[in-house]
């Protein structure tokens, strides 16, 4: 099966890639695992070398890089730089503390010496989300690296170019090759990748129901998960609010990276006696917002990322009729006849 990605701004296909076959994914993780067994027993030094490089690298090509989340998943370019500067210092901020963290801890007990040590546990597998095709990569990645482990990377498939640049930075880097590896699958092959005798633990960012998915599969194998599922954050506007400073909060929380982020802003409870003043404040501050083309400068929000995406929430505004009048008071959403319609852009 291909893996095809999408400028969802044009709806143009960037490129398309073959996916791994399951032997292809098996052995990919084998690699790694041979990897490990060289990398844990590497110092903490010998680790922040190529780390510090990865930071260089990710700073060098950070305008590169932006470019390639606007094309792939419609993030503005400004958004995408500050993205990359992020990752750069999760690098940086790991190869410098990493050995800090992870230092062995004396404890008391009725032994004549307790203590607790922190050892490499193997392969990691992180199952890892578009909308921060980066930052959520590197987040888990430069600690894991860092404490001696080896990654390996089911990215979403609309940002196939994402994790293969971020497979090459690595190498780039310096790493030792199979360190970490983007395994280029669909969904139905993940079960198998947990399921694998090398793989030692399961990360993902996500959703509820993959959530629930992967965590019964990963402990039925008895594999440890981190888990980072999917929220509705409230934000609370109270009669004693600066209400400039509240509206401005709560759009900027709203839109950013438009809009698609597990901690956006997506609940607004305002107390009665500010609510008009508020509602006026918050409505002004949205249509100053640019929609546009994510590679133009002073592009404020970009297309949603997949069509798919898109026609999910017109769906939910037409069945919703009451809810919908709101909305669009609010934010200006697309009419009911061009909702309807295949458009690249949600206008605002």
């Amino acid at each position: 099966m291909a893996i095809t990605s999408i400028n969802p701004a044009t709806g143009k296909a960037i490129k398309t890639y073959d996916e791994m076959t399951p032997e292809q994914a098996a052995a990919a993780v084998a690699q790694a695992h041979e990897t490990w067994r060289i990398w844990r027993a590497t110092s903490f030094a010998e680790r922040a070398k190529p780390m510090k490089k990865t930071a260089d690298i990710l700073r060098k090509r950070k305008d590169e890089l932006a470019k390639l989340m606007a094309v792939e998943m419609g993030k503005p370019l400004a958004q995408g730089a500050a993205e990359v500067e992020k990752c750069a210092w999760a690098c940086d901020y790991y190869s410098d503390n990493a050995e800090t963290h992870l230092t062995p801890e004396s404890i008391k007990t009725d032994a004549s010496k307790s203590y607790v040590a922190f050892e490499p546990l193997g392969v990691v597998l992180a199952i890892m989300p578009w909308n921060f095709p980066l930052w959520q990569v590197y987040r888990f990645a430069a600690p894991a690296l860092m404490a001696g482990n080896v990654g390996v990377l089911k990215h979403a498939s609309n940002v196939p170019g994402c994790a293969l640049v971020i497979e090459e930075i690595f190498n780039q880097s310096g790493f030792p090759e199979n360190a970490f590896r983007s395994l280029l699958i669909g969904n139905a092959q993940v079960r198998a990748v947990i399921e694998h005798p090398r793989v030692r633990a399961v990360t993902l960012t996500g959703s509820t129901p993959a959530g629930k998915a992967v965590a019964s599969q990963a402990g039925a194998v008895l594999k440890k998960t981190v888990l980072e599922l999917g929220g509705s954050d409230p934000y609370v506007v109270l009669e004693d609010a600066d209400l400039d400073q509240a509206a401005q909060t709560c759009v900027n929380s709203r839109l950013i990276n438009g809009g698609q982020s597990c901690i956006a802003a997506k609940r607004f409870i305002v107390v009665e006696p500010v609510r008009a003043a508020f509602t006026e404040r918050f409505v002004a501050l949205m249509k100053t917002k640019k929609m546009g083309d994510p590679l133009k400068e002073g592009t404020d929000i970009g297309p949603q990322a997949r069509h798919n995406l898109r026609d999910d929430l017109h769906s939910k505004c037409s069945r919703r009729s009451s809810a919908a009048q709101s909305c669009c008071s609010a934010a200006r959403c697309l009419p009911a006849k061009a909702r309807t319609t295949r458009r690249p852009f949600l206008r605002t």
